[in-house]
């Protein structure tokens, strides 16, 4: 693993996307001290990404564009939020990926079904954010529970959601020997 007191950057400035990076990263190395440095780059997809592939691609695209400007970093972090249709509803989800030197993690978070009203904006082409504070007469939302938060009034919020898919990310950083090629075939 890492030497104490190492820089995560995180692909964001927003503090929700800052703080679960950082707390799950915290979380999974507990013996380390680690510090976030948040970093506004592209994601190099639409504002609110409409599929699955997408939304990964923006997770992707800004962990890449993170460690770019900011090689000496222990961890990079990129968050992406995203929206896919199934069966007629709205399905939102964010796609975490986290990259050190040593390799790359990739989780999903959960996934919930947004209400019609709200899935009714995201599909005539406003952000879920947006939308969110259109329906619930909110401000900035994104930036506080997010729409799991106002869905579940509270009983999850944003950050929980995506500090449990930073968690799953990182298990293959605490579980390296499992993960690197040849080391699986020689244990088999």
């Amino acid at each position: 693993m890492h030497p104490a007191h190492q820089t995560v950057v995180v692909a964001s400035q927003n503090p929700v996307k800052v703080a679960a990076a950082l707390q799950g990263i915290q979380r999974m190395f507990p013996s380390h001290t680690f510090h976030a440095l948040p970093v506004s780059v592209p994601s190099g997809v639409a504002d609110q990404p409409m599929t699955e592939q997408e939304t990964l691609a923006g997770a992707v695209n800004r962990v890449n564009k993170a460690q770019e400007a900011h090689p000496e970093a222990a961890f990079w972090v990129g968050i992406e939020g995203g929206v896919e249709e199934h069966a007629g509803e709205l399905a939102a989800f964010a796609w975490v990926v986290v990259r050190s030197a040593a390799g790359i993690g990739k989780a999903r978070s959960g996934t919930f079904y947004l209400p019609p009203v709200v899935a009714e904006l995201v599909a005539q082409g406003m952000e879920l954010g947006e939308a969110d504070d259109m329906v619930f007469n909110k401000s900035n939302s994104k930036q506080d529970a997010g729409a799991i938060g106002l869905l579940t009034d509270g009983v999850v919020d944003r950050l929980q959601l995506y500090e449990q898919a930073v968690v799953l990310a990182l298990v293959r950083f605490r579980n390296e020997a499992l993960y690197l090629p040849g080391e699986r075939q020689a244990k088999v």
